[in-house]
């Protein structure tokens, strides 16, 4: 309970109704000062200088920071070595040889045939606009500019079927930096632009404004990439990592370690002079002569004047062997700075680093050294956790589910039926650490019914499908030329006995 004050009994004896709401009021403001600083991060005093308090929502401060960011990412990934590593890791991780499509479809004849469309399309350079990658080297190029640029576009173009495409489409894969950003607003018929993506009244994405070039190219500033053009939303996958509710755009994901990045590379660049120019001097001769100049021992062991006013001949140092001393002169030789806090500072610097991109630290440097079995294990079951996150919730759902759309209704174009069919996707083969105790571990949850053999298979970037087919060719040609190998179950046990004779001690081989 707060004492009236001085000021609060005056106010009383004119109008005690003012003096009580006073009270009443500092009271409150009390209580709410007092649960603030519950909160030590809530404190508004010395230790909480330098927050960078704003209450905006994702795309006020996109608007302002994602050029900057993008240009700089950009800046570090061609100058440093551990930026083009991880930017590197990431796409390779996530994407590896390619997420692979498995038709699902209620008539074989059918699988067959949108599969064997698939194959020559995704599995060749005509899906690319560019005729440089099949579609698993885009889904690899988009991957690692969404790391670098924090976002990028996947355009459809559209083909005639005189082209002679397997399916009438490519995909043009655009940087952000095609994004028209001035479109920006509210138009007249109510949708909403922020930043060059359209929204309907609900909300939805419908349309995307696009430069037809790109405005940093040679040609950026002329009149074709003067406004973008508006394509539908229809013919457009924008892949980026959603961080906020309501964010429109993404962001480089080397912006909280882009700072230290930089930090960094400009510690071992001063390092690295620092010794050079230590090396530079090897010793120095004083004398207590009178002597105008300054003489010094470079590196490579001539004494360097600093005129030509020098009494004494050019001399140099020999393997093992100082040639002159004169009497009152004497030699001291330079003593190189250590970097024996170079280890520990480079290896603080990189964890960190390493922690704010989510990726390994060993995934990072490429460092082995301190990695044993289990902290090997740890370490890459935490990053698998976050290709899967990158994986399955941002890059199949964005990218490849807008691909399916615009495959089902190029295929049903060119078969000239819209019998339904799906396309699952299978990641690329997840190596095994362990594989004895992993293949066991599958096998047993197999057989105990938690889970099932395709979805061990797909865990191993296998296809199903294409797993059976080869296990049955292979029982084929086994039973066509009469081979009985450990390696069937059809023909013997675990232990390497005949199916026929169970009771065997060893395996009836064929005579």
């Amino acid at each position: 309970m707060l004492e009236p004050t001085l000021l609060d009994r005056a106010i009383g004896y004119i109008s005690p109704e003012r003096a009580e709401k006073r009270v009443a009021a500092r009271q409150r403001m009390t209580r709410a000062a007092t649960t603030r600083n519950l909160y030590e991060a809530a404190t508004l005093g010395r230790r909480a200088q330098g927050w960078r308090r704003v209450s905006s929502d994702a795309n006020t401060e996109i608007r302002i920071a994602s050029r900057l960011l993008r240009d700089n990412a950009r800046d570090m990934v061609r100058n440093n070595a551990f930026a083009q590593r991880a930017k590197s890791t990431i796409a390779h991780n996530v994407v590896g040889a390619g997420i692979l499509p498995q038709v699902k479809s209620d008539r074989e004849p059918r699988t067959k045939q949108i599969g064997d469309l698939l194959r020559k399309h995704f599995d060749s350079t005509d899906i690319d606009a560019e005729g440089r990658h099949n579609l698993y080297g885009l889904q690899s190029l988009a991957m690692a500019t969404v790391v670098e640029a924090g976002e990028v576009l996947i355009r459809r173009r559209v083909r005639r079927p005189s082209d002679g495409f397997a399916l009438p489409f490519q995909l043009q894969v655009l940087e952000p930096d095609y994004l028209d950003t001035s479109r920006d607003g509210i138009l007249d018929n109510g949708n909403a632009v922020v930043q060059g993506v359209e929204f309907n009244l609900i909300g939805q994405r419908v349309a995307y404004y696009l430069y037809d070039r790109h405005p940093g190219s040679i040609f950026g500033n002329g009149a074709l990439v003067s406004t973008g053009r508006r394509v539908s939303a229809d013919f457009v996958a924008h892949i980026y990592r959603v961080d906020r509710p309501g964010q429109v755009r993404g962001v480089s994901w080397f912006a909280p370690v882009m700072t230290r990045m930089r930090d960094y590379a400009d510690y071992v660049d001063a390092q690295l002079m620092r010794q050079k120019i230590a090396s530079c001097f090897a010793a120095f001769i004083t004398s207590n002569d009178e002597f105008n100049g300054v003489e010094g021992v470079g590196g490579d062991g001539t004494i360097m004047p600093n005129d030509g006013s020098s009494p004494y001949p050019i001399e140099s140092f020999e393997p093992g062997m100082i040639e002159r001393l004169r009497d009152g002169e004497s030699v001291s030789f330079a003593t190189p700075p250590t970097t024996q806090d170079f280890g520990p500072y480079a290896t603080e610097t990189l964890r960190e680093i390493a922690a704010g991109l989510n990726i390994p630290y060993e995934a990072l440097t490429g460092n082995l050294s301190q990695v044993n079995y289990s902290s090997g294990r740890m370490g890459w079951l935490e990053y698998q956790r976050s290709i899967d996150s990158w994986r399955w919730n941002m890059l199949i759902p964005q990218m490849l589910g807008p691909i399916e759309a615009w495959t089902l209704e190029a295929a049903n174009v060119v078969t000239g039926s819209s019998e339904p069919f799906g396309l699952d996707w299978t990641p690329p083969r997840r190596e095994m650490i362990d594989p004895v105790v992993e293949v066991e571990a599958a096998a047993a949850a197999i057989r105990n019914g938690l889970s099932w053999r395709s979805e061990e298979l797909r865990k191993l970037g296998y296809d199903p499908n294409d797993w059976l087919k080869g296990i049955v060719e292979d029982n084929e040609i086994a039973d066509k030329f009469g081979l009985i190998l450990d390696s069937d179950p059809r023909n013997t046990t675990l232990r390497g006995a005949s199916q026929a004779d169970k009771d065997a001690k060893t395996p009836k081989l064929p005579q």
